[in-house]
């Protein structure tokens, strides 16, 4: 621990800041469906996932390694002030898409922001873009479709063996099925989201000397990101919530059910493989299938539009911004301090912005309308008619 300086320690509270941006903008991949078709309080849905996410962090430790050994090469000369840049992006990147109840991946937020820092502060040689690639980029295209698919054909599934049944009953069931659906996601969460900072704290202290290349996270380590995680888990990002809740599709129960089970199996399938790939994306990706597999097999196209959109912008736009943050933090503890000014300030604003129009647990699902409804034109009443009626229209935005 005697590497440990204070730009080390102001990098590991960095990332479990990042972990904690990440818990809280995530919290929807496990608790949007469950609480937008009341199988869950919203309260109850947020403390589950962030349970399970804590736990989830100590099943498996490959993804963290993809990132401490894999996406950037450890030997060439990758420092905390990188690292630092790579983190203050990433949360910019995070605190603007949750401001615009955008979907959008933290994981990639995180590992352009690293690409970016690390080609301005190393070279290109410092990032192994074999390992982009196969372990970020081609899961990135097909887990949303992956999942998407599964969770079409489970929900047509579910329809079809159900079509005779009792609604009501149907619908319990399905809720009930809900809770464990949608802990499996937390749980699953948990093994892949949280080991992302585990695997950048270890990266920092091997470019410290503090452990040996290739090294494993500690335990101390893996603690800290999983507690950082479950309780921006537990805070709730209530916009992403309502976004893919009852932005993306009216889901039904066993919709959900469907779509969650799809989610929870690619994301584990995917850990123990080692990919790093966005939860956020497979989460939606099963939501769209499951709402294209429902009986009105229908999506909002202008929210998955915006939502695709912010997907192909994230790695590229938090490697941008990573980057001119590592030219200013190059240059020494006062490009440092400028830095972290930035995050401060940047964070505190947008937390102020969204003060404005708060989203909480209690009007979560309050969403009158999600695209704007056709007015259909009204007679005009006779003269003296009284209270004759008029056409009201209601758009709210996510």
């Amino acid at each position: 621990m005697e590497h440990i300086s204070f730009l080390v320690a102001v990098v590991i509270i960095t990332a479990l800041a990042f972990d904690f941006t990440n818990g809280f903008h995530d919290t929807a991949n496990a608790a949007a469906t469950a609480i937008a078709t009341g199988a869950l309080r919203p309260k109850v849905a947020v403390t589950i996932a962030a349970l399970l996410n804590f736990a989830g962090a100590f099943l498996s430790v490959k993804v963290a390694t993809t990132i401490s050994g894999g996406i950037v090469n450890e030997k060439a000369g990758v420092h905390p002030e990188i690292i630092f840049a790579a983190l203050a992006g990433a949360i910019l990147w995070n605190l603007l898409t949750w401001l615009r109840g955008l979907p959008s991946s933290s994981s990639h937020a995180l590992y352009g922001g690293l690409i970016g820092a690390t080609i301005v502060g190393v070279g290109m040689n410092g990032v192994n873009f074999d390992t982009v690639i196969t372990k970020i980029i081609i899961p990135a295209v097909a887990s949303p479709f992956v999942a998407g698919l599964a969770s079409w054909g489970a929900t047509k599934l579910a329809y079809a063996i159900t079509r005779k049944g009792n609604s009501a009953a149907t619908e319990k069931g399905f809720k009930t099925g809900q809770v464990f659906s949608s802990s499996l996601i937390s749980l699953a969460h948990g093994t892949n989201d949280a080991q992302k900072t585990m695997g950048i704290i270890t990266l920092t202290l091997v470019s410290v000397g503090a452990l040996p290349h290739g090294a494993l996270p500690p335990t101390w380590v893996i603690v800290s990101a999983g507690a950082a995680i479950a309780l921006g888990t537990y805070m709730g990002g209530w916009r992403i919530i309502r976004s893919m809740g009852k932005g993306l599709a009216d889901i039904r129960p066993p919709q959900g059910f469907a779509s969650e089970s799809a989610a929870a199996t690619v994301i584990l399938t995917s850990s123990h493989m080692g990919f790093g790939l966005s939860t956020t994306q497979v989460c939606s990706g099963g939501i769209m299938g499951a709402g294209l597999g429902g009986p009105k097999g229908e999506l909002r196209w202008s929210l998955v539009r915006r939502m695709v959109y912010t997907w192909g912008l994230t790695l590229p736009a938090a490697a941008v911004v990573s980057g001119l943050a590592a030219l200013v933090a190059e240059q020494g503890g006062w490009g440092v301090a400028l830095v972290g000014a930035v995050l401060v300030a940047g964070a505190g604003a947008m937390w102020m912005i969204s003060r404005r129009q708060p989203v909480g647990a209690d009007n979560v699902n309050d969403v009158n309308e999600v695209t704007p409804v056709e007015v259909t034109p009204v007679e005009v009443a006779p003269a003296g008619t009284a209270n004759a009626p008029t056409p009201a229209s209601t758009t709210v935005a996510a």
